[in-house]
C-alpha cells in the first residue's frame, strides 16, 4: 500500500482513502457500507473521511461500527465541522460530539468544512485548543483557495494547517494550476474528494473513457483505478473514493499500488486537459 507524508504531519497515510458522504446509514445498506469500510481497512484503506454533515452525523456512526476493536493508532480518521457550528465554543461543541458518535478519543485531523458566516479567527483558535488538547492530532480546511488558506494560517499560532480538502477529478483540474502548487510548498496534504465526478465518470464509449479503458487493460484494472492513480500521481495528493460497497472497495485498493507510467499520464493528461486559465475554485 502506497503512503506518503500527509502534510505537516508526521504521520506517512495511505495514498488512497475512503470516503463516506452519501454513505447509507440504516437498514441492510448501512450494514453493507459497515463491510464495506471494514474490508477497506483490512486491504490497506486505512485513511477514513467523515463529517458531522453527512447523515446528520449517522455515517460518523457507521464508522465507529467499521472500526470497533481495530488498533486505532492504525487508522487515520478525518472529520468535518460545519460552517453553522464553527464559532469558538461551538466548534470545540461539534468536535466532542463528533469523537462520541465515532467512538474514539482523538481525531488525526479535523476540519472546517467550508467558509461561511462565523469569522475564520474562532474557529481557527478552537482548532488550536483542540490540538493543544488533544482531542486533535492535526487540524485541516476543506474547500479553500489559496487567498482563503492565507487568512486561515494568518490565525494560527502553534499548530499548521495539515489539509485542505477539495474537488478533484479527471473533469476538474484546475487545482493543479495554483492550488496544488501553493500546498506543495506549504506543506498541506491535497485530498481530492469525489474523485470519479458526480455520476459523470466517462464511460467507454466516449473518446476520453476509451483511454482509461486502453490503460485498464494494460495495468489489469478497472478504469476507475487508473483515474485514482492518476489523481495521486503528484506529491503531496491524496483521494478519498466513497466506499459503500465492497467490490468498489476492491477497485479502490487496486490501485493504491498503481505507478502510471509517463505513456499512460500523458495521454489520460491529453484526454483530460487541464484548464487553460485559472478559474474559481469548484466546489460540490
Amino acid at each position: 500500500m502506497r503512503t506518503r507524508p500527509f502534510g505537516s504531519t508526521d504521520r506517512s497515510v495511505a495514498l488512497i482513502g475512503q470516503g463516506t458522504w452519501n454513505i447509507p446509514t440504516s437498514g441492510r445498506a448501512a450494514q453493507d457500507a459497515v463491510g464495506a469500510l471494514r474490508m477497506g481497512i483490512e486491504l490497506g484503506l486505512t485513511h477514513i473521511d467523515t463529517a458531522e454533515m453527512y447523515g446528520s452525523g449517522g455515517a460518523e456512526e457507521i464508522v465507529a461500527d467499521a472500526i470497533a476493536g481495530l488498533p486505532r493508532d492504525a487508522l487515520f480518521i478525518v472529520s468535518k465541522v460545519l460552517p453553522s457550528n464553527a464559532g469558538y465554543a461551538g466548534t470545540i461543541r461539534a468536535c466532542e460530539q463528533s469523537l462520541q458518535r465515532l467512538g474514539t478519543d482523538y481525531l488525526d485531523c479535523y476540519l472546517l468544512h467550508w467558509r461561511a458566516g462565523r469569522p475564520l479567527s474562532e474557529t481557527m483558535r478552537a482548532l488550536e485548543k483542540l490540538a493543544d488538547d488533544g482531542k486533535i492530532r492535526s487540524l485541516g480546511v476543506s474547500n479553500f483557495d489559496v487567498e482563503d488558506l492565507e487568512e486561515a494560517s494568518s490565525h494560527l499560532r502553534r499548530h499548521p494547517i495539515a489539509c485542505n480538502q477539495v474537488l478533484y477529478h479527471l473533469g476538474e483540474r484546475g487545482i493543479e494550476r495554483r492550488l496544488l502548487p501553493y500546498c506543495q510548498q506549504h506543506r498541506i496534504a491535497l485530498v481530492g474528494y469525489s474523485p470519479f465526478g458526480s455520476g459523470d465518470f466517462p464511460t467507454p464509449r466516449s473518446v476520453a473513457g476509451r483511454v482509461l479503458a486502453t490503460f485498464a487493460e494494460r495495468y489489469g484494472v478497472s478504469a476507475h483505478a487508473v483515474a485514482l492513480a492518476f489523481l495521486t500521481r503528484l506529491e503531496g495528493t491524496f483521494t478519498i473514493p466513497k466506499a459503500a460497497r465492497v467490490e468498489h472497495v476492491r477497485e479502490n485498493a487496486a490501485s493504491a499500488n498503481l505507478v502510471l507510467d509517463d505513456d499512460a499520464t500523458d495521454a489520460i493528461g491529453t484526454a483530460f486537459p487541464l484548464p487553460d486559465a485559472n478559474a474559481p475554485l469548484a466546489m460540490l
